[in-house]
């Protein structure tokens, strides 16, 4: 699963680095988050009538005919996103990109499942990482935001050597594929097949063990992110 990202730098970075995309307004400062958890407003790269935006988007989702009834999905999984009652038109309309820099897994004791390491999950290269996402976000320029915006991480299988941490992580796309999946004109079958043939192998990441701090959503600061010596597993 994906269950708490860090979004660190400056916005113009993560643009950068998908190439030929441009985008006005962005924030001259970094963003600074090393501990985003769901639920909270996250940046979120997608594209509206005006072009590319980046712009705080809640991070949870539920269609309308759900809300209230359980709470609302941070992931879906790739397998079976694009055709699920609860996914299936979102992901017709609301292709998005969570910019990040990483993320965060708990590996478990089996013998003590209380007892858990985490883990910061990154690109080799410390390039951004791009993770496909879906869901539902305000459109037409300044348009305010409706009820029930959000978005979620789309997650496949984790590859050996990374499922020892955890057996799903978030589905990270290169710069050249993210581009692809933000064109208003990719249809949903080609969508799928970026999705379930193009994401990042498990060679291209790197993982360590970090401080149990970054359990407490209320701890941030780059000290987070910091690789230690001694884990508990």
């Amino acid at each position: 699963m994906c269950g708490r990202i860090t979004q660190s730098r400056y916005p113009i970075e993560y643009v950068d680095a998908l190439g030929q995309m441009t985008i006005t307004g962005l924030s001259p400062e970094p963003i600074g988050r090393y501990n985003v958890p769901p639920q909270s407003r996250v940046q979120l790269l997608h594209q509206d009538e005006d072009g590319l935006r980046m712009e705080p988007v809640k991070w949870g989702y539920a269609p309308f005919w759900a809300q209230g009834k359980r709470p609302p999905a941070i992931n879906a999984r790739v397998e079976t996103a694009a055709t699920s009652k609860f996914f299936r038109d979102v992901w017709k309309t609301g292709r998005a990109i969570v910019p990040a820099d990483g993320w965060y897994e708990w590996k478990k004791d089996e013998a003590n499942p209380k007892i858990k390491q985490p883990y910061l999950i990154k690109l080799r290269s410390d390039e951004p990482c791009f993770f496909a996402a879906i869901g539902q976000f305000q459109r037409g320029g300044m348009a305010d935001p409706k009820n029930g915006d959000g978005f979620v991480i789309i997650t496949a299988s984790s590859g050996a050597g990374m499922i020892d941490i955890h057996d799903r992580r978030p589905l990270v796309l290169s710069a050249e594929c993210a581009a692809h999946w933000l064109d208003p004109e990719l249809s949903p079958g080609e969508a799928e097949e970026i999705a379930l043939e193009y994401s990042l192998g498990v060679e291209e990441f790197d993982w360590y063990p970090v401080d149990r701090a970054v359990g407490n959503v209320r701890n941030d600061g780059a000290h987070l992110i910091e690789r230690i010596s001694d884990p508990v597993l």
